[in-house]
């Protein structure tokens, strides 16, 4: 009996050490199957999702979601340190629970487990001690763990919400540049002006850099993807979804350095989309191509032309239109898989009627739409 406890002790203590090391120190994506962080958000984000979905989509759906992603981050830590307290109770009880209590206590696995939870955080309260070597030696090795695994969730934190930030900025300046939701259709439109036209290349640049810094950090820490935006209407995926929708028709109908930057940013998009597809266990879901109707097509090719973005005759229409189709393949699956299973919706590639971007509106009402905006002329023109 003795033995197989602490078999078993020093087995979850290296899994949980272990499992804490991968996620939080380790700088590289893990693909293992059996992961304690993988079972926990598998068997936490399913119930809570269950729950969101007999909400109706708004802001009552969105608030819900949005306390599960710092929740699920703090009973992670309560389910390592309970690992760790657990796994050294253990060890003391294949040492022979060989600690001094008091005359009228009970002596058995849970005064091992409270000399664990003692020792680990530190308390020192001196109600129960070790009294052989071992028991002094498994003692001061736990008191040491515990320390530090307090010390690298105390740092971890920082981190986490400071690559969030990162990825907040550029998600919320796309509100002015492509609209609440953000569109494919409205990001071009609104850079109609010859000026904006060369600025567009340099933007595309900035969201490739914002796609491989997206990519590094979600993987390093595929919890991040569970923390939504600040508005209700915007998230990641969606803003990474919109930058792989433009980038694909500047592919498909652009020409010059413009269209060579949008296959970079194209690339980096992808390769950030499938893998964090890959990290969260969603395979790519099989698209009928609902997202582009052949007349919103024709809206998007009229935008092309009136921003000077492309220049192709109809003779070349349709070698874009299937080249555009193949690029959707490559992508759209895998938006679809995410979007389901974080519950993230993604918008149309043109935009609805009568949208409002964030920036115009407040808690206590809509400004006016007449205010001059740096796009102004562009949205005199008809509107989708």
């Amino acid at each position: 009996m003795a033995l197989a406890a602490t078999i078993i002790g020093l087995a979850v203590l290296v899994v949980v050490l272990w499992d804490v090391f991968e996620t939080i120190i380790l700088p590289r994506r893990v693909t293992r199957r059996f992961r304690i962080v993988r079972l926990f958000y598998r068997y936490t984000w399913i119930p809570w999702s269950r729950v969101a979905r007999a909400f109706r989509r708004g802001s009552r759906r969105e608030s819900f979601l949005s306390y599960f992603g710092p929740l699920s981050l703090l009973a992670l830590f309560v389910v390592w340190a309970v690992g760790l307290i657990f796994a050294f109770a253990l060890l003391h009880f294949g040492a022979g629970s060989a600690i001094s209590l008091g005359a009228n206590e009970h002596r058995g696995f849970l005064a091992d487990f409270y000399l664990s939870g003692t020792t680990f955080f530190t308390l020192g309260l001196g109600d129960v001690t070790p009294r052989t070597e071992l028991a002094r030696v498994i003692t001061v090795m736990e008191a040491g763990i515990g320390f530090g695994f307090l010390a690298v969730v105390i740092s971890y934190l920082p981190v986490l919400y400071g690559a969030f930030s990162r990825r907040e900025v550029n998600i919320s300046l796309l509100d002015a540049r492509a609209g609440s939701p953000p569109t494919a259709a409205e990001l071009l439109r609104r850079h109609t002006q010859p000026q904006s036209v060369a600025a567009l290349e340099q933007y595309f640049h900035d969201w490739e850099t914002w796609a491989a810094e997206l990519m590094e950090s979600h993987l390093s820490y595929p919890v991040l993807c569970y923390f939504r935006s600040q508005h209700n209407n915007q998230s990641w995926l969606a803003a990474l979804t919109t930058i792989l929708d433009a980038s694909a028709l500047l592919i498909s109908y652009g020409q010059g350095a413009l269209r060579w930057q949008a296959k970079l940013t194209f690339a980096i998009s992808r390769h950030a989309l499938v893998d964090l597809s890959q990290v969260l266990n969603c395979p790519p879901k099989r698209t009928d191509g609902e997202r582009l109707p052949p007349a919103e097509l024709q809206k998007l090719h009229g935008v092309l032309i009136s921003a000077k973005l492309s220049d192709c005759c109809s003779e070349d229409r349709d070698e874009s239109e299937r080249r555009l189709g193949d690029l959707r393949r490559m992508y759209e699956p895998y938006v679809a898989a995410l979007s389901e299973r974080l519950l993230m919706p993604v918008g149309a590639w043109v935009p609805a009627k009568h949208i409002v971007d964030n920036w115009r509106t407040s808690a206590w009402a809509r400004i006016s739409t007449d205010i001059e905006t740096p796009f102004a002329e562009a949205e005199e023109k008809e509107h989708f």
